[in-house]
């Protein structure tokens, strides 16, 4: 179904295709520790029929319509506590990508991408094996609605609803996967600093006061991230207060 990636160094270079899985990542996890899996394979399915998202949630989505994959990457060079990274990287290789086919995109912490006004477009979930040499392999799940038109919830979207048109979400696939590996590439040789900024310059709500609910409904203005990646939010009483993931909701 899908071709090795011709333009990438290590990316792309192993596909494990499968016409439907129960959850990509486990596919990925199970296959590292069988040895089936190096740095650079990447699991995708036209068909995710339990795809797991944060905080328990499950990612549904229309078979064939929309992009659904988990790269494997063994990032031992990255500090567990600096794992945020990547997020961060994989956040903004999408954004970057989908806005030339939409306006209006957001990265939505700690690991959606949004529409400002629209909903939701994906999500993200990293899961780590963190061994003696500290972060052994990395596991990145990646769910983006792509031509799906019709949704369970009417917080969903996606590219097709809001370009009016389909598109080819092969090159797409293409196209993320040589940004994530140009972004990983530079995080591995420390040269990081600009997409941590443009990272936040284009952080759902940064710098606007709205409301949030962490014990109590809060209105609060998001200023930026923790090295860690927690949120920080000053509240109306100038204070600060940081959130790790599943400690602040966005209402």
């Amino acid at each position: 179904m899908y071709k090795i990636l011709a333009n990438t160094i290590f990316l792309g270079k192993d596909i494990i295709s499968l016409p439907e899985c129960h959850s990509t990542n486990d596919v990925a996890m199970t296959r590292i520790k069988s040895k089936e899996a190096a740095e650079g394979t990447i699991v995708i399915t036209e068909n995710q029929t339990k795809g797991k998202g944060q905080r328990g949630n499950v990612w549904k989505v229309q078979p064939e319509m929309n992009l659904t994959f988990s790269l494997v990457l063994s990032p031992n060079f990255l500090n567990p506590r600096d794992q945020f990274d990547l997020n961060i990287m994989v956040s903004m290789a999408i954004y970057e990508v989908l806005s030339d086919y939409a306006g209006g995109l957001k990265v939505k912490w700690p690991n959606d991408i949004v529409h400002e006004n629209k909903g939701k477009l994906g999500g993200i979930l990293i899961e780590n094996i963190i061994g003696q040499r500290g972060i052994e392999f990395s596991v990145l799940g990646i769910g983006l609605n792509i031509n799906q038109k019709l949704f369970d919830f009417p917080s969903a979207t996606s590219i097709a609803k809001l370009s009016g048109l389909d598109v080819d979400k092969w090159e797409i696939f293409k196209l993320l996967i040589r940004k994530i590996e140009l972004y990983y590439l530079e995080l591995k040789k420390g040269d990081f600093k600009e997409v941590k900024k443009n990272y936040l310059k284009n952080l759902f709500r940064y710098q606007e006061w709205a409301t949030y609910s962490d014990t109590e409904e809060f209105s609060g203005k998001i200023t930026g991230l923790k090295e860690e990646g927690r949120l920080i939010i000053e509240k109306k009483d100038g204070s600060q207060n940081f959130y790790a993931f599943k400690e602040v909701v966005f209402l």
